[in-house]
């Protein structure tokens, strides 16, 4: 059986989520370089991040159901500014306190850039934190 990659993830929370979804709805699917994207970050872009591995033949079906669970969750997200449902966590170093880490990082040899994590909406552009938003 071969078995090809229909989705990418940074992290293995994400990862495992859409693979439990996938083994719901009776889809053999494993996990390729987890292992490495775990134990070591800073690797998730040289190795392509934690890929989604699921038969050829059921891919199309595969990528169906985790494209109808993401509109579900996008759904229940609206931008305060715009009434917008298109929204996506995203990382920004745009904070100040951020930037000051991120010196004391590079003055102490420690070059991790922190980052915060917002909800962004593509129609306007606003960015909310995602602790406001409404459940």
């Amino acid at each position: 059986m071969d078995f090809i990659p229909i989705n990418f993830y940074g992290n293995y929370i994400d990862a495992h989520i859409a693979k439990g979804v996938l083994e719901e709805n009776d889809i053999d699917c494993w996990l390729k370089d987890e292992n490495t994207v775990t134990i070591d970050p800073i690797l998730t872009n040289a190795v392509g991040g934690i890929k989604l591995m699921v038969p050829k033949e059921k891919a199309g079906l595969a990528k169906q159901i985790l494209e109808s669970v993401r509109s579900e969750q996008k759904i229940t997200v609206t931008c305060p500014k715009c009434g917008s449902h298109n929204i996506e966590p995203v990382n920004t170093p745009r904070k100040a306190s951020n930037w000051f880490g991120a010196i004391v990082g590079f003055l102490t040899m420690n070059y991790a850039l922190p980052v915060d994590t917002v909800s962004h909406c593509f129609d306007c552009g606003h960015e909310f934190p995602i602790e406001d938003e409404p459940k």
